[in-house]
């Protein structure tokens, strides 16, 4: 599976946005299957094995949530949720279901092809089990468990880096506070409060201008991204 050319599966229940979709991806190289519900897009995942799923979450025959568990129990390919739902519940509730990524209608073709070429590379970084994110001026061995910045070795505690690693695993992915603090201090109802903190400090060191990130952004109300 290439970036360029990948197989998108497109779940909609409107035809004009399925249309819209359709002539955007197409445009760059890629292959699409459509489904208007739940049951269409179980039938294609199963059938064609997409490389990638936009998924309305508004569909006539089943809860989005419902689908994104079902889609995962059938293959483990990105899902790039599409919502008119732009509420901070709605996206993590999205996220921790397994969707990869989360766009809000209306959206613009660049921000969309951008978020699916992320969620794209994402998944071939795993399937090649990359072990080294590099971006600009800062690199991560997840190997040594070493940071570098500019050339320089960075510092980091213990805990910087594991969020860091975290957000370097899952490169370009949006990762919820809930999934930050399970995988790093392995308890989901510590207060989101010192991931916080700890966010402050890592772009202390890794960020040429902490007050304008580069590199870690934040989601508002959802999580962090490292692009």
């Amino acid at each position: 599976m290439a970036a360029d050319g990948a197989t998108i599966l497109i779940v909609d229940d409107e035809p004009p946005i399925r249309r819209l979709l359709r002539t955007t991806l197409s445009a760059h190289d890629h292959r699409i299957v459509e489904a208007a519900n739940g049951a269409e897009a179980l039938s294609a995942m199963r059938h064609h094995r997409p490389d990638l799923v936009l998924l309305d979450l508004g569909l006539p025959d089943v809860d989005g949530l419902e689908l994104i568990a079902r889609l995962r129990g059938l293959a483990h390919v990105p899902i790039v949720v599409l919502s008119s739902r732009g509420d901070e519940a709605a996206k993590v509730a999205a996220l921790d279901s397994g969707a990869d990524d989360y766009v809000t209608k209306p959206f613009g073709a660049e921000e969309l092809m951008a978020r699916i070429r992320a969620a794209l590379r994402h998944r071939l970084q795993e399937q090649g089990a990359e072990r080294t994110f590099a971006s600009d001026d800062l690199k991560v061995d997840l190997v040594r468990r070493q940071v570098e910045r500019g050339g320089g070795a960075v510092k980091l505690s213990p805990k910087e880096y594991d969020i860091l690693e975290q957000l370097a695993i899952h490169a370009g992915k949006v990762l919820t506070h809930r999934h930050l603090l399970r995988e790093v201090w392995h308890d989901e109802s510590v207060d989101p409060q010192y991931l916080r903190v700890y966010i402050r400090q890592l772009r202390q060191k890794i960020e040429a201008d902490p007050a304008s990130p580069r590199h870690v952004l934040t989601e508002p109300g959802v999580g962090y991204r490292l692009v």
